[in-house]
């Protein structure tokens, strides 16, 4: 029974784990597309390349 209860455990954790990645992902892929329209209102290409080049490495 303690076996199965350190692989629950275990389990949970993973999730635990893989939902906070997820969220961390999503946060800073919306301040990503966040700084992008601030970045093409404002007319700076640089930024807007660096940042749509940092954007495009999240989907890898």
């Amino acid at each position: 029974m303690d076996k199965m209860k350190v692989s629950y455990e275990v389990m949970l954790g993973l999730a635990a784990e893989m939902l906070l990645d997820e969220a961390v992902l999503k946060f800073r892929r919306d301040k990503l597309y966040q700084a992008i329209d601030e970045a093409l209102a404002s007319g700076d290409r640089d930024t807007f390349r660096r940042l749509t080049d940092e954007l495009k490495s999240l989907y890898v």
